[in-house]
């Protein structure tokens, strides 16, 4: 199964309640955020990769982790950069403003 069906297929199961009783070899951490503008997205990170898959407009996306940020990480591609602190969680898309998000 490719990471985009995984993705969807995840998104679907935690709206079900699913996720709960789902193996943990599958990913390490999936985790849905809402942000101050209304975006929501998923993101997913999985143990044996520095990448992180994100589901956000719609759409899968791929993001490289740029660098270390102050007390976190920067990931971007796609257009979209995403940017996990201490301080909080921000999503930059392109042509629109960051925007603050937290864990849903």
């Amino acid at each position: 199964m490719n990471w985009r069906k995984t993705i969807i297929l995840a998104a679907a199961m935690s709206a079900s309640g699913i996720l709960a009783a789902a193996p943990r070899a599958t990913a390490q951490s999936f985790q849905t955020y809402r942000c101050a503008d209304g975006t929501q997205f998923i993101v997913a990170f999985y143990p044996y990769d520095t990448r992180a898959y994100m589901q956000i407009d719609g759409r899968p996306v791929t993001l490289a982790r740029r660098r270390l940020v102050l007390s976190g990480w920067r990931y971007s591609g796609g257009g979209v950069t995403l940017k996990i602190t201490k301080a909080g969680t921000t999503v930059r898309r392109a042509r629109r403003p960051a925007t603050v998000c937290e864990p849903a």
